[in-house]
């Protein structure tokens, strides 16, 4: 582990950007695992560390998008809670038991994946039809679509926002401020209780991830702020462009 004043620097700032990126986008994990990863923190414990992070910038971005939060029109909010709390646990069981070179090989294709599933939300809905009577897909599939982004999200948080919001997305959500506020409260309750998996396994750098943390809480709630009023075009591009640059960069690495 480097320890150097310009590798405190850099996760310093890799965590102010993922905290801040995590509020109006998703996909915070792009600057803070690469930034830990650089600074000699081995795969799994740096995607750990780094989820551990961002975790209270994720509770700060919910927060600024407190007047957006409502339940989706199918699911009540607590089995919304339940289903990310499980999800998250068990994604965060499985990370432990994978070995630091098959997670490093792993990485790139899972933001690959997380990218196009953005990029391409909109065109997706437009080609399944919706639940008939509804704008929003019905109670299971819903369900069922959380279940399976929270085990993502548990496993690698990498790209979690832009799972979230391409799910919505498909699911029938049309409002990108909701979107955004149930992005957040679901990615800060599958994370909380990941991180607790990840403390328990030992897999948390604890002294690199606190200092990281500061700085996230505060880069999540000031973007928060400023993301509720940012154009929902430029929200989307801002997604894409940074998926696509980090999905590169893994590849090559």
């Amino acid at each position: 582990m480097d320890h150097s004043i310009a590798t405190w620097a850099i996760l310093l700032a890799a965590a102010f950007l993922g905290g801040g990126l995590n509020a109006i986008a998703g996909g915070g994990s792009f600057f803070t695992f690469p930034a830990l990863v650089y600074a000699g923190v081995p795969p799994v414990a740096a995607n750990a560390s780094g989820t551990f992070a961002l975790l209270p910038g994720y509770f700060a971005s919910t927060w600024g998008y407190r007047e957006d939060l409502k339940a989706p029109a199918t699911l009540s909010m607590r089995s919304l809670l339940a289903i990310s709390l499980g999800g998250g646990a068990f994604g965060a069981a499985l990370l432990l038991t994978t070995p630091d070179d098959v997670f490093r090989a792993i990485v790139p294709w899972l933001l690959l994946v997380a990218t196009l599933l953005f990029a391409f939300g909109p065109w997706l809905l437009r080609t399944f039809k919706r639940t008939a009577g509804s704008g929003e897909a019905g109670t299971w599939v819903q369900a069922c679509a959380i279940a399976a982004v929270s085990v993502y999200g548990g496993y690698f948080n990498g790209g979690l926002g832009i799972v979230l919001l391409a799910a919505f997305s498909l699911l029938g959500h049309s409002n990108i401020n909701a979107m955004q506020g149930l992005k957040n409260l679901v990615s800060s309750v599958l994370t909380a209780i990941a991180v607790s998996v990840y403390a328990f396994g030992g897999a948390i750098f604890w002294r690199e991830a606190l200092v990281m943390m500061l700085a996230a809480t505060v880069g999540g709630y000031v973007m928060a702020r400023v993301g509720r009023r940012l154009p929902a075009t430029l929200v989307r591009t801002v997604v894409i462009v940074t998926g696509s640059i980090m999905t590169i960069l893994f590849f090559r690495s």
